[in-house]
Protein backbone atom coordinates (compact mmCIF):
# COMPACT_ATOMS: atom_id res chain seq x y z
CA UNK A 1 0.00 0.00 0.00
CA UNK A 2 2.42 2.46 1.02
CA UNK A 3 4.58 1.63 -2.46
CA UNK A 4 1.07 2.39 -4.12
CA UNK A 5 1.27 5.95 -2.30
CA UNK A 6 3.91 6.70 -2.99
CA UNK A 7 3.84 6.11 -6.88
CA UNK A 8 1.01 7.97 -7.12
CA UNK A 9 2.27 10.97 -5.18
CA UNK A 10 5.52 11.05 -7.77
CA UNK A 11 2.67 10.60 -11.00
CA UNK A 12 1.17 14.04 -8.95
CA UNK A 13 4.28 15.83 -8.50
CA UNK A 14 5.62 15.29 -12.04
CA UNK A 15 1.74 16.08 -13.35
CA UNK A 16 2.45 19.11 -11.45
CA UNK A 17 5.57 20.23 -12.40
CA UNK A 18 4.57 19.74 -16.41
CA UNK A 19 1.61 22.06 -15.74
CA UNK A 20 3.41 24.78 -14.00
CA UNK A 21 6.49 24.27 -17.29
CA UNK A 22 4.00 24.69 -19.83
CA UNK A 23 1.37 26.67 -18.39
CA UNK A 24 3.55 28.73 -15.54
CA UNK A 25 5.27 32.28 -16.40
CA UNK A 26 7.81 30.53 -18.24
CA UNK A 27 7.35 32.39 -21.89
CA UNK A 28 10.32 31.15 -23.23
CA UNK A 29 9.85 27.71 -22.46
CA UNK A 30 6.27 28.25 -24.02
CA UNK A 31 7.59 29.96 -26.89
CA UNK A 32 10.17 27.61 -27.62
CA UNK A 33 7.95 24.65 -27.49
CA UNK A 34 5.86 26.29 -29.92
CA UNK A 35 8.44 27.92 -32.46
CA UNK A 36 9.91 24.47 -32.45
CA UNK A 37 7.38 22.51 -33.29
CA UNK A 38 6.20 24.62 -36.08
CA UNK A 39 9.68 24.90 -38.19
CA UNK A 40 9.54 21.69 -37.96
CA UNK A 41 6.46 21.60 -40.14
CA UNK A 42 5.67 17.39 -39.31
CA UNK A 43 6.17 17.98 -35.80
CA UNK A 44 3.46 21.24 -35.58
CA UNK A 45 0.79 18.92 -33.50
CA UNK A 46 2.95 19.36 -30.44
CA UNK A 47 2.50 22.94 -30.32
CA UNK A 48 -1.47 22.53 -30.47
CA UNK A 49 -1.27 19.24 -28.06
CA UNK A 50 -0.41 22.12 -24.97
CA UNK A 51 -1.73 25.08 -26.32
CA UNK A 52 -4.58 26.28 -28.09
CA UNK A 53 -4.70 28.12 -31.56
CA UNK A 54 -5.20 31.37 -30.18
CA UNK A 55 -1.81 30.71 -27.79
CA UNK A 56 -0.35 29.19 -30.71
CA UNK A 57 -0.83 32.30 -33.36
CA UNK A 58 -0.15 34.89 -30.49
CA UNK A 59 3.95 33.02 -30.26
CA UNK A 60 4.57 33.33 -34.05
CA UNK A 61 2.83 36.63 -34.61
CA UNK A 62 5.87 38.15 -31.70
CA UNK A 63 8.50 36.70 -34.50
CA UNK A 64 6.89 37.98 -37.69
CA UNK A 65 8.56 40.77 -39.26
CA UNK A 66 8.30 43.98 -41.40
CA UNK A 67 10.23 43.54 -44.62
CA UNK A 68 12.48 46.62 -45.81
CA UNK A 69 10.81 48.33 -48.91
CA UNK A 70 12.45 49.82 -52.02
CA UNK A 71 14.20 48.66 -54.73
CA UNK A 72 18.16 47.72 -54.43
CA UNK A 73 21.03 49.62 -55.09
CA UNK A 74 23.39 47.93 -56.59
CA UNK A 75 25.85 51.16 -58.12
CA UNK A 76 26.53 50.95 -54.14
CA UNK A 77 28.40 48.15 -54.49
CA UNK A 78 31.91 49.28 -55.98
CA UNK A 79 34.00 46.31 -56.23
CA UNK A 80 37.62 46.33 -54.62
CA UNK A 81 38.36 43.89 -52.44
CA UNK A 82 41.96 44.91 -52.23
CA UNK A 83 43.93 44.52 -48.76
CA UNK A 84 44.34 48.46 -47.25
CA UNK A 85 46.51 50.21 -45.23
CA UNK A 86 44.10 51.98 -43.11
CA UNK A 87 41.15 50.58 -41.41
CA UNK A 88 37.45 52.18 -40.83
CA UNK A 89 37.26 49.90 -37.30
CA UNK A 90 38.57 46.20 -35.79
CA UNK A 91 35.84 44.50 -37.61
CA UNK A 92 36.71 46.06 -41.04
CA UNK A 93 40.37 44.95 -40.34
CA UNK A 94 39.44 41.64 -39.52
CA UNK A 95 37.78 41.00 -42.75
CA UNK A 96 40.64 42.97 -45.13
CA UNK A 97 43.65 42.29 -43.50
CA UNK A 98 44.76 38.94 -45.08
CA UNK A 99 45.89 35.84 -42.80
CA UNK A 100 48.90 34.03 -44.45
CA UNK A 101 48.91 35.79 -47.53
CA UNK A 102 45.65 34.30 -48.41
CA UNK A 103 44.10 36.39 -51.36
CA UNK A 104 41.01 33.97 -51.83
CA UNK A 105 39.37 34.16 -48.34
CA UNK A 106 39.88 34.76 -44.58
CA UNK A 107 38.13 32.56 -41.67
CA UNK A 108 36.86 34.24 -38.76
CA UNK A 109 35.39 32.79 -35.46
CA UNK A 110 33.13 35.05 -34.36
CA UNK A 111 29.58 34.75 -31.80
CA UNK A 112 26.58 35.71 -32.97
CA UNK A 113 24.40 36.43 -29.50
CA UNK A 114 26.13 34.20 -27.05
CA UNK A 115 26.39 31.53 -30.44
CA UNK A 116 29.62 30.20 -31.44
CA UNK A 117 29.66 31.38 -35.24
CA UNK A 118 32.02 30.27 -38.26
CA UNK A 119 32.20 33.85 -40.52
CA UNK A 120 34.06 33.30 -44.16
CA UNK A 121 35.14 36.37 -46.09
CA UNK A 122 35.10 35.55 -49.88
CA UNK A 123 37.50 38.46 -51.86
CA UNK A 124 36.67 37.14 -55.02
CA UNK A 125 32.88 37.18 -55.70
CA UNK A 126 33.16 36.53 -59.45
CA UNK A 127 34.72 32.47 -58.06
CA UNK A 128 31.16 32.61 -55.97
CA UNK A 129 29.02 30.03 -57.99
CA UNK A 130 25.67 28.26 -57.36
CA UNK A 131 25.97 24.57 -56.12
CA UNK A 132 23.47 21.71 -57.16
CA UNK A 133 22.90 18.04 -56.60
CA UNK A 134 22.94 16.04 -59.67
CA UNK A 135 19.72 16.33 -60.60
CA UNK A 136 16.25 17.57 -59.12
CA UNK A 137 13.06 15.50 -58.54
CA UNK A 138 14.65 12.35 -59.28
CA UNK A 139 14.49 10.45 -56.21
CA UNK A 140 17.49 9.79 -53.51
CA UNK A 141 19.80 12.69 -54.96
CA UNK A 142 20.28 14.93 -52.40
CA UNK A 143 24.20 15.46 -50.81
CA UNK A 144 25.63 17.08 -47.80
CA UNK A 145 27.31 20.05 -48.14
CA UNK A 146 30.69 18.72 -47.73
CA UNK A 147 29.91 16.02 -50.62
CA UNK A 148 29.14 19.09 -53.04
CA UNK A 149 31.72 20.83 -52.23
CA UNK A 150 34.27 17.93 -52.86
CA UNK A 151 32.86 16.81 -56.05
CA UNK A 152 32.73 20.50 -57.58
CA UNK A 153 35.96 21.81 -56.30
CA UNK A 154 34.75 24.15 -54.05
CA UNK A 155 37.15 25.98 -51.15
CA UNK A 156 34.72 27.15 -49.36
CA UNK A 157 30.84 26.41 -49.23
CA UNK A 158 27.71 26.59 -47.39
CA UNK A 159 23.96 25.42 -47.92
CA UNK A 160 21.55 27.14 -49.49
CA UNK A 161 17.77 27.17 -50.14
CA UNK A 162 14.48 24.64 -48.62
CA UNK A 163 13.27 21.43 -50.15
CA UNK A 164 10.31 19.63 -49.85
CA UNK A 165 9.97 17.66 -46.83
CA UNK A 166 7.09 15.92 -45.87
CA UNK A 167 8.35 13.76 -43.59
CA UNK A 168 11.17 14.87 -42.33
CA UNK A 169 13.91 13.09 -44.37
CA UNK A 170 13.99 15.56 -46.98
CA UNK A 171 13.67 15.18 -50.59
CA UNK A 172 15.88 16.41 -53.50
CA UNK A 173 12.88 18.64 -54.90
CA UNK A 174 13.89 22.58 -54.55
CA UNK A 175 11.49 24.97 -52.35
CA UNK A 176 10.94 27.73 -55.91
CA UNK A 177 13.04 28.49 -58.16
CA UNK A 178 17.13 27.34 -58.61
CA UNK A 179 18.80 29.95 -61.24
CA UNK A 180 22.34 28.18 -62.75
CA UNK A 181 24.59 30.12 -65.40
CA UNK A 182 22.11 32.14 -66.22
CA UNK A 183 19.31 29.98 -66.75
CA UNK A 184 16.38 28.71 -64.88
CA UNK A 185 17.29 24.97 -63.95
CA UNK A 186 13.80 24.45 -61.83
CA UNK A 187 10.84 26.39 -60.99
CA UNK A 188 8.33 25.23 -58.50
CA UNK A 189 5.35 27.49 -60.45
CA UNK A 190 5.37 31.01 -62.08
CA UNK A 191 4.85 33.21 -59.48
CA UNK A 192 7.04 36.06 -57.90
CA UNK A 193 9.07 34.59 -55.16
CA UNK A 194 11.95 36.46 -53.27
CA UNK A 195 14.97 35.20 -54.61
CA UNK A 196 18.63 35.29 -53.53
CA UNK A 197 21.81 35.21 -56.42
CA UNK A 198 24.93 36.39 -57.79
CA UNK A 199 24.59 38.57 -60.79
CA UNK A 200 26.77 38.63 -64.02
CA UNK A 201 28.84 42.02 -62.47
CA UNK A 202 29.58 39.21 -59.22
CA UNK A 203 26.91 41.48 -56.98
CA UNK A 204 24.51 39.76 -54.59
CA UNK A 205 21.19 40.04 -56.09
CA UNK A 206 18.19 40.01 -53.78
CA UNK A 207 15.22 40.69 -55.61
CA UNK A 208 11.11 39.77 -55.36
CA UNK A 209 10.52 38.41 -59.10
CA UNK A 210 10.14 35.09 -60.92
CA UNK A 211 13.11 33.15 -61.97
CA UNK A 212 12.88 34.54 -65.87
CA UNK A 213 12.72 38.27 -64.18
CA UNK A 214 15.82 37.50 -61.97
CA UNK A 215 17.44 35.89 -64.99
CA UNK A 216 16.79 39.51 -66.98
CA UNK A 217 17.98 41.48 -64.26
CA UNK A 218 21.61 40.21 -64.82
CA UNK A 219 21.61 37.17 -62.41
CA UNK A 220 23.70 34.31 -62.84
CA UNK A 221 23.23 31.78 -59.80
CA UNK A 222 20.43 31.98 -57.40
CA UNK A 223 18.03 30.25 -55.46
CA UNK A 224 14.45 30.90 -53.79
CA UNK A 225 14.87 31.81 -50.04
CA UNK A 226 14.72 34.85 -47.35
CA UNK A 227 13.98 36.82 -45.78
CA UNK A 228 16.24 39.30 -47.06
CA UNK A 229 17.79 41.02 -43.80
CA UNK A 230 19.35 43.90 -45.09
CA UNK A 231 19.04 45.94 -48.35
CA UNK A 232 21.08 49.00 -49.28
CA UNK A 233 22.14 49.29 -45.94
CA UNK A 234 18.84 49.25 -43.73
CA UNK A 235 17.58 46.02 -41.82
CA UNK A 236 14.33 44.45 -41.78
CA UNK A 237 11.98 44.96 -38.80
CA UNK A 238 11.57 42.65 -36.14
CA UNK A 239 10.34 42.01 -32.75
CA UNK A 240 12.45 38.94 -31.14
CA UNK A 241 12.84 37.01 -34.44
CA UNK A 242 12.05 36.79 -37.77
CA UNK A 243 9.55 34.57 -39.74
CA UNK A 244 8.37 32.23 -37.17
CA UNK A 245 11.79 30.82 -36.93
CA UNK A 246 12.59 31.68 -33.28
CA UNK A 247 15.78 30.48 -32.05
CA UNK A 248 17.89 27.78 -34.40
CA UNK A 249 21.63 27.30 -36.06
CA UNK A 250 21.45 29.96 -39.04
CA UNK A 251 23.23 30.65 -42.68
CA UNK A 252 23.48 33.79 -43.56
CA UNK A 253 24.88 35.25 -47.13
CA UNK A 254 26.43 38.64 -47.35
CA UNK A 255 27.90 41.69 -49.43
CA UNK A 256 29.69 44.96 -48.08
CA UNK A 257 30.10 48.03 -50.49
CA UNK A 258 33.34 46.99 -51.60
CA UNK A 259 32.79 43.91 -53.23
CA UNK A 260 33.62 41.32 -50.43
CA UNK A 261 30.74 38.78 -49.95
CA UNK A 262 30.24 37.33 -46.42
CA UNK A 263 29.55 33.69 -45.71
CA UNK A 264 28.21 33.01 -42.02
CA UNK A 265 26.89 29.79 -40.21
CA UNK A 266 26.32 29.62 -36.80
CA UNK A 267 26.28 26.89 -34.33
CA UNK A 268 22.38 25.80 -32.66
CA UNK A 269 19.54 23.80 -32.77
CA UNK A 270 16.24 24.01 -32.93
CA UNK A 271 15.10 27.07 -30.49
CA UNK A 272 18.24 26.92 -29.26
CA UNK A 273 21.02 29.49 -31.26
CA UNK A 274 20.83 32.95 -32.69
CA UNK A 275 17.75 34.94 -33.49
CA UNK A 276 17.18 36.95 -36.63
CA UNK A 277 17.95 39.94 -34.84
CA UNK A 278 21.27 38.64 -33.70
CA UNK A 279 22.70 37.50 -36.87
CA UNK A 280 21.89 40.88 -38.36
CA UNK A 281 23.49 42.65 -35.73
CA UNK A 282 26.65 40.73 -36.39
CA UNK A 283 26.34 41.08 -40.05
CA UNK A 284 26.42 44.94 -39.59
CA UNK A 285 29.45 44.86 -37.65
CA UNK A 286 31.22 43.59 -40.42
CA UNK A 287 29.81 45.83 -42.99
CA UNK A 288 27.13 43.85 -44.83
CA UNK A 289 25.29 46.33 -47.02
CA UNK A 290 22.92 43.39 -48.29
CA UNK A 291 22.11 40.37 -46.86
CA UNK A 292 19.62 37.77 -46.60
CA UNK A 293 18.86 34.29 -44.93
CA UNK A 294 19.45 30.90 -45.93
CA UNK A 295 18.24 27.64 -45.19
CA UNK A 296 19.57 26.84 -41.05
CA UNK A 297 18.60 24.43 -38.62
CA UNK A 298 19.49 20.49 -39.55
CA UNK A 299 20.86 22.19 -42.71
CA UNK A 300 23.00 24.97 -41.50
CA UNK A 301 26.60 23.61 -43.00
CA UNK A 302 29.41 25.44 -43.78
CA UNK A 303 32.77 23.52 -45.64
CA UNK A 304 36.21 24.70 -45.74
CA UNK A 305 39.06 23.11 -47.53
CA UNK A 306 37.45 19.45 -47.88
CA UNK A 307 36.22 19.63 -43.38
CA UNK A 308 32.97 20.27 -41.86
CA UNK A 309 33.94 23.49 -39.52
CA UNK A 310 30.43 23.71 -37.83
CA UNK A 311 28.25 20.82 -36.03
CA UNK A 312 25.21 20.52 -37.20
CA UNK A 313 22.10 19.22 -35.27
CA UNK A 314 18.45 17.50 -35.53
CA UNK A 315 16.10 18.93 -34.24
CA UNK A 316 16.42 16.60 -30.97
CA UNK A 317 20.03 18.02 -30.76
CA UNK A 318 21.87 15.62 -31.55
CA UNK A 319 24.59 16.26 -34.33
CA UNK A 320 24.39 14.71 -37.66
CA UNK A 321 27.86 13.32 -38.72
CA UNK A 322 29.04 14.61 -42.08
CA UNK A 323 25.49 17.19 -42.14
CA UNK A 324 22.40 16.93 -43.41
CA UNK A 325 21.61 16.23 -47.17
CA UNK A 326 20.59 18.81 -49.07
CA UNK A 327 19.60 20.40 -52.69
CA UNK A 328 21.83 23.74 -53.39
CA UNK A 329 24.84 25.76 -52.14
CA UNK A 330 26.99 28.12 -52.89
CA UNK A 331 30.55 27.85 -53.63
CA UNK A 332 33.82 29.54 -54.05
CA UNK A 333 35.99 27.91 -56.63
CA UNK A 334 39.30 28.30 -57.27
CA UNK A 335 40.35 31.09 -59.45
CA UNK A 336 41.49 30.14 -63.02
Amino acid sequence: MRKTTIFFLLIDLIAAACFVLFYGPYEDFRNTIINTAMVTKTHQYIAYTFYNENIVNKVLELNKYIPVSGNLDLDAIVIDTSEKKHYDNEYDEAVLKRENGNQDYKYLKVKVGKYNAHMVAVYHPENVKLLTIKSFNKGGNQETVLNMCKRTGGIVCINGGGFKDPDGWGSDIPNGYVIKDGEVVFAENKDKQDIIGITKDNKLLLVNATGEEAVAMGMRDGIQFGPFLILNGESIKYSSSAGGYDRAARVAIAQRKDGVILFLATEGTHGSGPTMKEVIDTLELYGAYNAANLDGGTSAQMVINNKLVNNPKNVFGQSVAGGRRVVTGFGLMPSK
